[in-house]
């Protein structure tokens, strides 16, 4: 499923339009990256929770050469699913 897809199924049963949907979702994600920009954490209730995490600098291997490489620290982006979210997964 896309964001498109993702519009046109919300849209069809809120009964609100394409248009308003539309900046809906792309006022949460937007809303959802600028915190976890701000090192904050966003926690959805049943769903799960997005955070950013700190990853330090470490040594790697080019795959080609053998090589050894510095891979430099950095904060990359995580998302938790929640428990009924990964409850509905499972089958459960």
């Amino acid at each position: 499923m896309n964001k498109a897809d993702l519009v046109n199924k919300v849209s069809a049963q809120t009964g609100e339009t394409k248009t308003v949907v539309s900046s809906v979702v792309d006022t949460l994600i937007e809303t959802i990256v600028d915190a976890v920009v701000d090192k904050k954490k966003v926690s959805i209730l049943g769903f799960g929770s997005f955070e950013p995490r700190d990853r330090s600098a470490r040594q790697g291997l080019n795959p080609k050469t053998g090589e050894k490489i510095a891979i430099p620290a950095k904060t990359v982006p995580t998302f938790s699913a929640g428990k009924l979210f990964k409850d509905r997964v499972q089958g459960g």
